[in-house]
């Protein structure tokens, strides 16, 4: 059996790296969690939620930044050229930017980190949700179609 791939160049229709694709969607999990370990801060005081919400948004940063790092190489690629891999890149940089000032704010004492880390937490989620959508819109991961 024999596969052919299908080139088109210059079209809305290039793959997405399967690592770059993983580590889009694996940032969205991490930031979900710490939303949710915020919430569970929120509700019940105890103060072993906002050192998971601290973990879960380290690892959410580590997986948008290499994510952006890729978009970056991206822009000087075919596939992220264009208004569309702006906004992508964009909206990556704004979830990180953003991510790290919610990991600052959960670097303080957990009474101090409430309620700007609740807010914070679910911006960067919705941020993180809006440049996956972006990014996967009309675009084909590995090769499939």
């Amino acid at each position: 059996m024999t596969t052919t791939a299908d080139h088109r160049y210059g079209t809305s229709h290039m793959t997405l790296h399967p690592l770059h694709a993983t580590l889009l969607a694996g940032a969205i999990p991490l930031f979900l969690g710490a939303l949710l370990s915020d919430i569970a801060y929120y509700r019940s005081y105890e103060i072993q939620w906002t050192n998971f919400a601290s973990w879960l948004i380290a690892g959410g940063l580590v997986f948008a930044g290499l994510a952006l790092l890729c978009a970056v190489i991206g822009l000087f690629r075919t596939e992220g050229r264009g208004a569309r891999g702006a906004v992508y890149v964009g909206l990556l940089l704004a979830t990180w930017l953003l991510g790290f000032f919610n990991a600052l704010t959960h670097a303080r004492d957990a009474w101090g980190s409430m309620p700007l880390g609740l807010v914070l937490s679910a911006l960067v989620l919705l941020l993180a949700c809006a440049a996956t959508a972006v990014r996967f819109s009309r675009h084909h991961v590995g090769g499939v179609k």
